[in-house]
């Protein structure tokens, strides 16, 4: 078979399978570290529940995966996992899922593992929503799983320093409803509430407009334009204060385009 016949029947192969977002779509990329719960407690002995090196290497990675090449409105953290939204109207790689899998997760991991000074892996997969009070919805999840993991964290972690094997603590916490997990922690002196609001609902990173004094040497004055800058959120609101936060980035967003 010549070069060119072999090439076509094996490009068919190779995208036989490639499937595509509907432009009416929105794109929200879920990436996830693989194996982090080793990485960080045995590896690297990151301190536990929360550690801010850690923190700040997984924003690092967020700031990263915003600037290379995808269009992303809105990053959000908690623990070992990232979410992406993507503009509407992305069009990067012909939206091609097998292009937005592969990249993000090759990227998150080459970034992460720099930082690191050593081998890190992330995976990727991209979540498509109809709506926008889906993507609410979505990114309403993860802030409310980030309070609950954050909240067994605490206690986990609080009971393994007082001596208790790892299938112990597990037990004990096992069951338990909310309120009692924070008693737990109070009965400790640990106040939940008062912990860092990043630990117990994530980080966001958007784009904001700040203003900017210039000078205009023609006129001989200062003057005052706008810039975007990224915003690295660690105080993110919850409930129904985080909707409306959601919401206003949607339609900032939907603002944009119209322009």
């Amino acid at each position: 078979m010549k070069f060119d016949e072999l090439e076509k029947v094996m490009r068919g192969y190779e995208t036989a399978h490639d499937d595509y977002v509907p432009v009416s779509k929105y794109m929200i990329a879920r990436i996830d570290g693989r194996g982090f719960t080793r990485l960080t407690k045995e590896t690297c002995a990151f301190e536990a529940p929360f550690d801010i090196r850690f923190r700040d290497l997984m924003v690092e990675t967020c700031k990263h995966l915003m600037n290379c090449g995808f269009k992303v409105i809105y990053a959000y953290n908690q623990s070992d996992e990232i979410s992406l939204l993507f503009d509407l109207n992305i069009n990067a790689f012909g939206r091609k899922l097998r292009k937005y899998n592969s990249l993000l997760a090759g990227e998150a991991s080459a970034k992460f593992s720099l930082m690191l000074g050593q081998v890190a892996a992330f995976d990727c997969r991209i979540c498509q929503l109809p709506t926008q009070n889906l993507v609410v919805d979505y990114f309403r999840w993860r802030n409310e799983d980030a309070n609950r993991n954050a909240l067994n964290a605490h206690c986990y972690w609080q009971l393994r320093k007082e001596g208790k094997s790892q299938n112990e603590t597990t037990s004990f916490i096992e069951g338990k409803s909310l309120a009692e997990k924070e008693a737990l922690l109070q009965s400790r002196d640990i106040n939940f509430k008062a912990l860092p609001l990043w630990q117990k609902r994530g980080t966001g990173l958007y784009m904001l407009e700040e203003e900017k004094i210039g000078f205009n040497p023609k006129e001989n004055r200062e003057v005052v334009g706008t810039r975007k800058v990224l915003k690295t959120d660690y105080e993110l609101p919850q409930g129904d204060a985080y909707s409306e936060f959601l919401w206003q980035l949607l339609k900032n967003d939907a603002d944009t385009q119209g322009q």
